[in-house]
This record gives structure tokens, C-alpha cells and sequence, in this order.
């Protein structure tokens, strides 16, 4: 039976309710976090439910912190999967679900422990909080400082984490949680796949600390150097890794020759004719056959409803805000025509990661 005209007006203003109202949860989840709630149900592996006054007795803090107001935290993420309910009909308790889990470090000491806690925390800071309220001006004035610059007295998105200690701190780690599980789907798939076969040098352009240049040396023994390239007081503060050079330069104006080019998540911040102009100093640096392998996330050509379009299409309102009003995430198509544009002749992109798409570039 055919809804009537009125319930499907009851339908749309709940959807329009839950719409504006949206901001409670990556509140929710960055308060969460802050207060340490997944590692205190974790438990190093536990998991076992406990109520909000439990959780509470776990996390050592002050009597007068609320179980009422925790549980009605945890309800919410829980409406979003993030944790699960177990409630009895009495009692309500909480344990992580998968989603949760990627907000407690892995037991993997060799990357430090990695989760997706760090992520939370970076894109919830004030100064990028900020920048919300003057997205409209990303659209009367594109060509005019982004969101970010206008909330924070003109200062861009990466002069801010550079001139400030703990947000950078928090950046570096916030990237290396979201890095690592992409970089071992990465050279599980396209690595084992022979992707990086015949490459004896590799550069990996803004790649901060080289962490990622390291784990694709310690996997693809065929690649006896890498040269970790990124503008000079990123690399200025650098660790020293087995074979891998710190190169301090800008790639708007030349990149290091290689047998392969390395970038991830570079692309998106910048406009197209910016994004060619790297793409072309990239073919400058290759020999015949060299390649520019870059990760990015690519949006559908067409629009849907599914958990992965609209990660990515937030991720590029993400990028508007804060980082460039011009840049964006782009199409598979878009970037074919940008490698082109740059003298690329040859291009396919490999779909290894949800978020994430491997794009490779043939000189």
C-alpha cells in the first residue's frame, strides 16, 4: 500500500530533523574519544559490556562525572554502530563493534599501535571547528581564502599545523593511523601483485616522515633506494630509516628522478592546473616506462546513497572547508584527463581500498 501524501511529509521532516541535528555525532564521537571509552570497554581484548558507570569506574575520573550523560553518548553511537547495546530490559551495557574497534590501538608494536582515534581528534580541533559556520563563503568567493584561512585570522590549513607543535603532533599521528591500514592493503595487493617489479628507486613525494617510503623498502626488497621528498622543515625533522633519503624541495618546481613516483592523498588538496603541474614535473622525473603510482579517493561518476559515496563525497567537503576551495576529490575519469594533460599516456585505477583508489600513471 502506497504511502499517503501526509506520511511521506512526516517522513521528510524526520530526515530533514536528522539532518540538522547530525553534528551531535561526530561530537559524540570526539568526546568519546577524549575521554577514553573505547580502550576502557577494549580492556586489552575483553570486550565485555559494561554499563556507563562502569566504564566511568574504569577511567578513574572525578565522582561527579555523569553516567546519565555518558549512556546518552553512547546510545547515540550506538544508533550509528559504533558500539553495541545490550540492554536487558533493566540495565544498558556497552561493548565495540568493528567500527569501535578501529578506535583502539592494534597490538602491532612495530607501527607504534595504530587506531583511528588520532583521526577523530585531528578533524574535531577548534581551529578546524571553526571553519564549519563560513562554508557558504567556499561558494560566493571560491577564488578567496578557504573556510579555514577566514576563521583563523587568514592563517591557510598547513601554515597552522606547521606553526603549531601539538596540532602538527597530532596530524602526523592522525595520518599514520589512517596510513597504515591502507598501506598494507596496498602492498599485500598491488606490491604482491608485481606492481613495484623493476623499481630500483622510489620517491615518495610529501611523504613527511618516510614512515610509509620504509614499510614499502621493508616489503619490496627489489627497491635498494628511496628518497622521502616534502618541502624543507618537514623533512628538516625527519627519523633516519635503512636506505631512504630526506630531500627538502618543492614539487611545483622540480621532483627527484625515480623509477617510480610514490603519493598519497596529495592530488586532492589542489586545483587542476596545480595538479598537472605536478603530475608534469612527475613525467619529467621518470625514465621511459617510469610511473606515477598515486592513492587518492576517487568519487563516482554517479550519485547514491552508499556508505562509501557519501565517506567520500564528506571527505571532499572535508577537503573545501579546510584545506583549498578549489581543490577536490575527483572522478577516475577527471585524473585520466589530468595524467593526459601532463603526458601520460597510459592510466588505470586499481580499487584495493574502500576509501582510497590506486591510480597509476605510464610514462
Amino acid at each position: 500500500m502506497a504511502a499517503s501524501g501526509g506520511e511521506i511529509k512526516k517522513s521528510a521532516r524526520l530526515a530533514m530533523m536528522e539532518l540538522s541535528n547530525m553534528l551531535s555525532v561526530p561530537m559524540a564521537l570526539n568526546a568519546i574519544v577524549r575521554l577514553n571509552v573505547p580502550d576502557a570497554i577494549w580492556q586489552s581484548g575483553s570486550n565485555s559490556p559494561l554499563s556507563a558507570a562502569e566504564i566511568l569506574a574504569h577511567l578513574n575520573l572525578s565522582s561527579s562525572a555523569s553516567p546519565s550523560n555518558l549512556q546518552r553518548l553512547l546510545r547515540l553511537l550506538s544508533s550509528h554502530n559504533v558500539f553495541a547495546e545490550h540492554h536487558d530490559g533493566v540495565d544498558r551495557r556497552y561493548s565495540l563493534t568493528e567500527i569501535g574497534r578501529t578506535l583502539v590501538a592494534d597490538d602491532d608494536e612495530s607501527n607504534g599501535g595504530v587506531s583511528y582515534a588520532p583521526y577523530v581528534l585531528q578533524h574535531h580541533q577548534d581551529a578546524l571547528v571553526r571553519a564549519w559556520p563560513l562554508l557558504h563563503e567556499a561558494v560566493l568567493d571560491p577564488d578567496g581564502p578557504e573556510p579555514f584561512s577566514r576563521a583563523n585570522g587568514g592563517v591557510p590549513a598547513y601554515s597552522y599545523y606547521g606553526g603549531d607543535d601539538a596540532a602538527n603532533d597530532l596530524m602526523r599521528r592522525a595520518m599514520w593511523g589512517v596510513s597504515v591500514p591502507f598501506m598494507e592493503a596496498f602492498l599485500g595487493e598491488y606490491g604482491a601483485a608485481g606492481g613495484l617489479d623493476g623499481v630500483g628507486t622510489i620517491v615518495d613525494v610529501g611523504g613527511s616522515s618516510g614512515a610509509c617510503l620504509q614499510m614499502i623498502m621493508r616489503s619490496v626488497p627489489g627497491i635498494k633506494a628511496g628518497i622521502n621528498f616534502d618541502l624543507p622543515e618537514v623533512v628538516a625533522g625527519a627519523p633516519a630509516f635503512h636506505g631512504v633519503t630526506h630531500v627538502g624541495g618543492d614539487m611545483f618546481k622540480s621532483i627527484p628522478n625515480g623509477d617510480a613516483i610514490f603519493m598519497k592523498w596529495v592530488l586532492t588538496t589542489w586545483t587542476d592546473e596545480e595538479c598537472q603541474l605536478i603530475l608534469k614535473n612527475c613525467y619529467n622525473a621518470l625514465p621511459v616506462d617510469g610511473k606515477v603510482i598515486a592513492c587518492e579517493p576517487v568519487v563516482p561518476e554517479r550519485t547514491d546513497s552508499s556508505q562509501r559515496t557519501r565517506a567520500l563525497l564528506e571527505g571532499d567537503i572535508f577537503v573545501m572547508t579546510i584545506y583549498r576551495s578549489q581543490g577536490k576529490e575527483r572522478t577516475e575519469e577527471e585524473f585520466k584527463q589530468l595524467g593526459l594533460a601532463a603526458g601520460f599516456p597510459s592510466f588505470r585505477a586499481l580499487y584495493l581500498d574502500h576509501f582510497y583508489t590506486v591510480l597509476e600513471f605510464q610514462k
